[in-house]
């Protein structure tokens, strides 16, 4: 699975020589003068790899820029939707990622490129009253707690979470970072060679966080490319159904309307209405509660007259244009080497 197409992104690749690190640090040590193990390494080395996925470079640069540390793990975790069928869902070919390393003096530390003025240092407690926190962390926060109450984690972890889309774009995001973060610390307090197991971990978000989407979940960790997820079957009996819009010369686009929330249901509506007189062949909300996006199934020749024919109503009207975002079937998430 790969993120938005786009440049190397602010981390510049680096060759030759191996970064010397902040001043005043050992070549190839950590903050506090440890040398990392080979995972660490592995996982470290996504932030110089000119051939890495930019969002993964970022997020693996960034955990060692906010703690100091190598992360020992970077996940990725897609996206997820909902088909008009009911009881199908995919995965969207759009990431969010979490970098992890573990700690042994039980504390967390957590950081966001979305919320750079909001890190924050807390002590890892398994039960009472959550710490004082940004709004941003306590969703990790929890997560966490449930890891560490499981088995994982209980000495701690830094952790970074950085998506590629924000909740402006139409899609859940709490969903799939919940599974980043659940994957990636689990990851990296289990022992070597052992992969999370993701049903458990599923169960896991669903007790921890019962007012999330556990369909969406299931799709994050489950999902394969040009297939649906069958929800109705049983968790470890997974069935599927084939999904695959661009084999049959057709478009999956998100469009997701802008401005007040209550003027949103009424220009969704006639943002679609537009888009079917122009050759959209159908339209769903990608989510169980109506939001600020509808998917739509686009024939391939329509795409540019759907999009011209909205933008025409809605500038017309002087009113925002909606966003368009182009969605391909994806696969599930993975640990990123």
């Amino acid at each position: 699975m790969t993120g938005p197409a786009g440049s190397a992104g602010p981390i510049a690749a680096t060759t030759g020589a191996a970064d010397p690190g902040p001043p005043g640090r050992v070549p190839g040590t950590t903050a506090d003068g440890s040398r990392p193990d080979a995972a660490a390494l592995a996982a470290g080395g996504l932030a110089r790899r000119a051939t890495a996925d930019p969002l993964f470079r970022l997020v693996a640069y960034a955990l060692e820029a906010a703690h100091g540390r190598l992360p020992a793990a970077v996940w990725s975790a897609p996206y997820a939707f909902r088909l008009g069928s009911p009881g199908l869902v995919a995965a969207a070919g759009w990431p969010t990622a979490a970098a992890a390393a573990p700690r042994d003096d039980a504390l967390v530390r957590l950081s966001s490129l979305g919320h750079p003025a909001d890190g924050c240092d807390l002590p890892l407690t398994l039960s009472g009253p959550l710490p004082d926190a940004p709004a941003w962390a306590v969703r990790p926060y929890t997560v966490l707690r449930a890891l560490a109450r499981a088995g994982y984690g209980r000495g701690g972890t830094d952790l970074h979470v950085q998506g590629s889309l924000t909740g402006a774009a139409g899609l859940a995001t709490a969903e799939p970072a919940d599974c980043a973060v659940a994957l990636a610390v689990a990851d990296v307090h289990s022992a070597a060679g052992e992969r999370p197991d993701r049903a458990f971990l599923a169960r896991l978000l669903a007790e921890a966080l019962p007012e999330g989407d556990d369909g969406l979940r299931r799709a994050v960790f489950h999902a394969r490319p040009g297939r649906a997820l069958l929800l109705g079957a049983r968790p470890r009996r997974r069935r599927y159904v084939a999904f695959d819009p661009a084999a049959s010369g057709a478009r999956l686009v998100l469009m997701a309307v802008r401005g007040e929330a209550a003027d949103r249901p009424r220009e969704l509506a006639r943002a679609v209405s537009c888009a079917r007189r122009a050759g959209a062949l159908s339209a769903w909300p990608p989510g169980q509660r109506p939001g600020r996006s509808l998917l739509m199934l686009l024939p391939e020749t329509r795409l540019a007259a759907v999009r011209s024919a909205v933008a025409e109503d809605f500038r017309g009207r002087e009113r925002p244009v909606p966003r368009f975002l182009n969605i391909a079937v994806a696969g599930a998430a993975r640990r990123e080497e």
